[in-house]
Parts: structure tokens; sequence; C-alpha cells
């Protein structure tokens, strides 16, 4: 059983710094795919560090942060047009 979930992470953070603390602390546990939107694989304990790690970050008023959760089968299916790389840093598939 696989236990590792495939997350999608983005945020909307309205001041600079937090905008930057909440980056920096993404890539702890993920890879930046755009912006604002970072791809994570995790397991259960490091996306509750990462989600109370990002809590006290964001202003509650202000600020959102959303988690996507993929399967594997919608993981598999994921699609970049323009600008990207496949997720999570795996090679893309060539089609000869």
């Amino acid at each position: 059983m696989d236990a590792t979930w495939f997350v999608v992470v983005s945020y909307d953070i309205s001041d600079d710094a937090r905008r930057n603390q909440a980056a920096q602390l993404l890539l702890d546990y993920g890879v930046r795919v755009q912006r604002s939107v970072y791809e994570c694989r995790l397991d259960a304990d490091a996306f509750a560090r990462m989600k109370a790690r990002l809590e006290t970050i964001i202003d509650w008023e202000t600020d959102s942060v959303r988690y996507y959760f993929l399967c594997r089968r919608c993981e598999d299916r994921t699609e970049t047009s323009g600008q990207g790389r496949p997720p999570m840093g795996e090679p893309a598939s060539v089609v000869i």
C-alpha cells in the first residue's frame, strides 16, 4: 500500500513577506511548478507538519491555502500546456 499522497498546494497570500515565507517553507516539502503552486509527495505526518507550519504563517482573514489530493490515476493524467515540467520532475513521456 502506498503511504504517500500526491498533494498539489496552492496559495493566495497578499503580503510579500508572508508569501515568501510560505514559498520557502513549501520548498521543504515539494517542487514549485508555478508561482504559487507546488507539487508535494507526502505521508500523513509530513502533510500535517507542512499544513501546521503554513497555518502559522498565513493571515486567516486575508490569505488562503488549498490542498488538492490526487490519486495515482489522476496524477498520471496531469498535463501541462506551455512551460512546465511533468509532475514532481519526473521525465516526460516521449511519443515517437
